[in-house]
């Protein structure tokens, strides 16, 4: 068995463990062209711990490519009634989902019109950020590297050399190398729920970034805590819904954003890659957004309904974890938002919200874009409800 063999194997494990699939459960996978070996893989995976039925559908930036390009403008939002009835099926089951992660095509939608291409976020579901927040499906997001995207992380390295130093990166920053993967991941989950509950013991009022390029400060409500790791369904069932992970993260009080902020690192958005982007705040809603590329696709995306341009997630990573001391950018949100300290504009989650007051301040979209702030020269300080400045986050590491 060759190493790449092995891994997608270990991987594929992976996957189904972290979706945390039961006997006689339906299983979603959510897959590309370019990743059928892996997409197999997950699937007798999940047959051999019970699986009633695995579900794939695979996507094809190819094809989107012919709808941003020649379909009509105000088409361009629908999405087949199917697609969604499907996601609430899924749910109402409590079914498990697979999403395998990662651009399969990075060039397929190349000279096309970003604003054009900012309507169309499929596979992404506007009823996604509600199924999660429902609980009632155990869901894991794992990387599978193809050779097309390969050649976008490593340009200068042969084809092949390229496809196998990707696979090298995927299995380090998932922890294939471990004995047991699923076992490292459950030991690293826990040193996560750490870092969040001391961060959740502080009660902070609110949150400030700053470092080259960002000064912003970010409202926190009152009964949020943090999280990190693994999620619970209202089943009880433990999940992993993204690996690697290495965040810890709230829900903020989207009517209080203030300041600026630059990211560190390009975003891909459903095939569009927006790089050098800035946005500034002003009581929580996003009043300008530029980047040096793709501008049109964010503020396309921003524009999407009234939540779309205010914040529905922080998260703060420290240099602790495996992704962020590569200093290698993989184009894949999953990893790159877990190398670094990232905010998310649209829907924010339910789960870290306790009170029902506060719940019902919790934005609201049918988005919810990550985007990378994070470095070692950002600090991040908490603000305690007198008004007092406590370090938090200073050089990747932990300040209380």
């Amino acid at each position: 068995m060759g190493q790449i063999e092995e891994w997608t194997n270990k991987l594929a494990e992976l996957a189904v463990f972290g979706a945390n699939v039961q006997p006689g459960q339906l299983v979603s996978v959510t897959s590309f062209v370019g990743k059928e070996e892996l997409t197999r893989k997950v699937a007798r995976a999940a047959y051999k711990r019970g699986a009633k039925y695995v579900d794939v559908v695979y996507f094809d930036q190819w094809v989107k490519r012919e709808r941003i390009a020649h379909a009509a403008d105000d088409t361009l939002d629908y999405i087949p009634p199917w697609m969604t009835q499907r996601l609430l099926y899924l749910s109402d089951e409590h079914a498990a989902r697979v999403t395998l992660s990662g651009p399969h095509a990075p060039h397929a939608l190349d000279g096309l019109d970003p604003a054009r291409a900012g309507h169309d976020l499929l596979p992404y579901l506007p009823e996604t950020g509600e199924i999660v927040n429902r609980m009632t499906t155990s869901w894991c997001i794992v990387p599978a590297p193809t050779p097309d995207w390969a050649e976008v992380v490593y340009p200068a390295l042969p084809r092949g050399e390229a496809y196998e130093r990707l696979w090298e990166a995927v299995a380090h920053v998932c922890r294939l190398d471990a004995d047991d993967p699923g076992a490292a991941w459950t030991e690293r989950a826990a040193a996560l729920k750490e870092n969040a509950s001391r961060l959740t013991e502080r009660r902070f009022d609110a949150l400030r970034l700053h470092g080259p390029g960002t000064d912003l400060t970010i409202g926190l409500l009152p009964s949020s805590s943090w999280a990190a790791g693994d999620l619970e369904t209202v089943d009880g069932a433990t999940h992993l819904p993204n690996i690697p992970t290495e965040e810890t993260f709230t829900t903020p009080d989207p009517a209080r954003a203030d300041g600026y902020v630059s990211a560190t690192m390009p975003l891909e958005l459903s095939g569009s890659v927006i790089s050098g982007i800035r946005v500034e705040f002003s009581g929580g809603l996003a009043v300008k957004i530029d980047a040096d590329q793709g501008a049109e696709a964010l503020r396309a995306v921003a524009s999407k309904d009234e939540g779309a341009a205010r914040l529905g997630e922080i998260a703060l990573v420290d240099g602790e974890g495996r992704i962020g001391p590569l200093e290698m950018v993989f184009f894949d949100t999953l990893i790159d938002e877990n190398a670094a300290t990232h905010i998310a504009l649209g829907n924010g989650y339910d789960h870290p919200v306790a009170d029902p007051a506060d719940k019902a301040r919790i934005n609201k979209s049918h988005i919810h874009v990550d985007f990378m702030i994070g470095s070692p020269e950002l600090a991040v300080d908490g603000i305690t409800r007198d008004g007092d400045m406590v370090p938090v986050l200073l050089a990747g590491r932990w300040q209380i």
